[in-house]
């Protein structure tokens, strides 16, 4: 096996696994109530579609990556 096939692999576990955390620390942000800044006004959120999406895209593609690591 080639070395950047490799390191491609590596990098597609870690950004798959990087958006799974992200996206987790989101949600579990989101639950928590909403920080409020130096004028008062609350943050915004992050929609939950949208982060759900996301966390399943980053869980899927870290398994894969993982996988084609395995296989290889």
């Amino acid at each position: 096996m080639d070395f950047y096939d490799d390191v491609l692999r590596e990098l597609l576990v870690a950004m798959g696994a990087a958006l799974f955390v992200g996206n987790l620390l989101a949600l579990l942000r989101r639950r928590a109530p909403a920080p409020v800044t130096e004028e008062g006004e609350a943050l915004p959120r992050a929609p939950l579609a949208r982060t759900l999406t996301y966390l399943v895209i980053g869980f899927v593609v870290a398994v894969w990556g993982i996988a084609s690591l395995a296989a290889s």
